[in-house]
């Protein structure tokens, strides 16, 4: 008789955390109303951002300090002063996190819509991105991995060089 009481009570909780999950009556707040846009003076600031970002990407390019595997601006990319994303992921050694999320973008489109993502560099070859059996990102059938905490943390503090906050820090103190 415990058995059965005990069985009951365990699929009447069960049964009863499956209804109140699946209704909506406890989804009181979201990450971002459906109709928020940004306001016209935000707007204006991000395209004067983005319009410095690719001025500073052009010189970087002329430096031979810039390749991305994106036909835009890779902004942590430029931030740290320069990377060589084609490099780094030929290398299979790591991609810096804005290169990650775009090869994963492409390679998800791909895979699941048969679609060609058009805003990867043109060397890139999208026939060589896939995902291997367990689901992580492959390039040339190498594992895709974000650099390396030691990496990011060296091209953090060389962005801090770069935007000048080195110098702000220890004055400081």
């Amino acid at each position: 008789m415990r058995r059965t009481t005990w069985f009951l009570t365990a699929f009447g909780l069960v049964a009863l955390g499956y209804l109140l999950g699946s209704c909506d009556l406890f989804r009181i707040a979201q990450a971002q109303p459906d109709d928020a846009s940004v306001s016209d003076e935000a707007t204006k600031k991000i395209v004067e951002a983005h319009d410095a970002l690719r001025k500073a990407m052009e010189q970087l390019k002329l430096e031979s300090r810039y390749e991305s595997v994106t036909k835009g601006v890779n902004a942590f990319s430029v931030l740290v002063g320069g990377i060589n994303a084609r490099e780094d992921l030929e290398s299979g050694q790591g991609v810096d996190p804005e290169t990650f999320a775009a090869l994963n973008v492409a390679a998800f489109q791909l895979k699941k819509n048969n679609i060609k993502d058009e805003l990867l560099a043109d060397w890139v070859d999208t026939n060589l991105l896939g995902y291997d059996s367990n689901g992580h990102l492959t390039y040339r059938n190498k594992v895709v991995r974000i650099y390396s905490i030691s990496r990011l943390r060296k091209l953090n503090a060389q962005r801090m060089v770069v935007l000048g906050e080195t110098k702000d820090n220890k004055q400081s103190r």
